[in-house]
């Protein structure tokens, strides 16, 4: 049974049969000039790739800093609320000892 992923497959490898008699039949000159227009593209490629991750770090830290003081818009106790569900919490040993004792 031939399904899309052998043909993807096969088709990648016969490109692959012909790039690499391509590069075979080429002059030194042609081949250095594909490699320096090969590494161009993947420093091009980088550069992007780098902003655009400043770009989400960017975007995230405003929609956090956003989604918190909307929460505290339409929410005011919610810090309160987020404390006390996910706060730390006193050992309950202690705090029967410091009401008995009156502390």
């Amino acid at each position: 049974m031939v399904n899309n992923k052998h043909i993807a497959t096969f088709i990648l490898g016969a490109l692959a049969g012909f790039a690499a008699g391509k590069y075979a039949n080429m002059s030194e000159e042609e081949k250095e000039k594909m490699m320096n227009d090969l590494k161009e593209k993947a420093n091009k490629l980088k550069e992007e790739a780098g902003k655009t991750a400043e770009q989400a770090k960017d975007y995230f830290s405003e929609l956090a800093s956003k989604g918190k003081e909307a929460m505290k818009e339409y929410f005011p106790e919610a810090e309160k609320w987020f404390n006390d569900i996910f706060g730390k919490k006193e050992n309950p040993d202690t705090e029967e000892q410091s009401s008995a004792t009156g502390a």
